[in-house]
């Protein structure tokens, strides 16, 4: 996804690096083998636990703000907003791991090795610029990451909803039903995020100082070179991954619910 996002703009004449998702999955495998698939993903994967119990941690925050009563079902609106704030939550953790997740692939796509790993790169940001050097990227996964939280988390809600037999509650929604919401909440997730994820990605791993505006400078060169067309690059990588990854993380967190209520009933 990152590399068919950031791939340099072809020379007249000269076809792209990747001509799509399963050119760029051809290429990756012939040139680096399985590990390259997984290039950079040390960082995302370190903070995948504390990211989705923070996310559902943030969302459920963002409920209970609303409800005057425990009990208050919330509107769709609502159920947007409370999202949004999970959204804001986790950004915290993200952006850094996204910075060095792309920074790793680009380079492995690129052939040099300026970073040993994802420590090392960490360790090379913050010496070069801080911890901005660090964070550099989050206003534009605050803009990934809030309104998609706010699409992910209410397009669950109604799908559960819809799924929900008459006279039977949300709670005893069966396991394919659950998963398939999961999956479905987080195609609508996606594409609501891959735009700013677009844009991110290159401005994460574009050199110092040449987006000096920062994402506007990154849209305005992105539509003037490649068209607006360039804002949904990596669509049909992310689209492959979105509902099998989103289905099993709900399914985890309603098992995670069931249990917790069932073990400490009055939490």
């Amino acid at each position: 996804q990152v590399r068919l996002q950031t791939q340099p703009k072809p020379q007249p004449g000269q076809p792209p690096l990747y001509s799509g998702t399963f050119d760029c999955l051809r290429k990756t495998l012939v040139g680096e083998g399985i590990r390259g698939l997984y290039r950079g993903m040390a960082a995302p994967i370190v903070g995948v636990t504390p990211m989705f119990a923070v996310c559902f941690f943030g969302f459920g925050l963002g409920k209970r703000l609303q409800q005057r009563k425990p009990d208050d079902v919330l509107t769709y609106p609502q159920l947007f907003a409370a999202g949004m704030l999970s959204g804001v939550f986790t950004t915290v953790i993200m952006a850094p791991g996204e910075r060095i997740k792309c920074l790793l692939q680009i380079q492995a796509a690129t052939g040099e090795t300026k970073y040993s790993g994802s420590l090392d790169c960490a360790k090379q940001l913050y010496r070069e610029a801080g911890i901005r050097g660090v964070y550099k990227g989050t206003v534009l996964t605050l803009m990934r990451d809030v309104p998609a939280s706010g699409m992910y988390f209410m397009t669950y809600e109604w799908l559960k909803n819809i799924l929900t037999p008459e006279g039977k509650s949300v709670s005893e929604l069966s396991v394919p039903r659950i998963l398939f919401a999961g999956g479905l909440a987080g195609i609508f997730n996606w594409a609501v995020a891959i735009p700013p994820d677009v844009l991110k990605s290159r401005f994460q791993t574009a050199p110092a100082g040449k987006y000096p505006n920062g994402f506007r400078d990154v849209l305005r060169e992105l539509i003037r070179e490649e068209g607006v067309a360039s804002l949904y690059k990596g669509f049909t990588a992310v689209m492959i991954r979105a509902f099998p990854a989103n289905a099993a993380c709900f399914l985890g967190f309603e098992v995670a619910m069931k249990f917790l209520n069932w073990i400490a009933p009055n939490l």
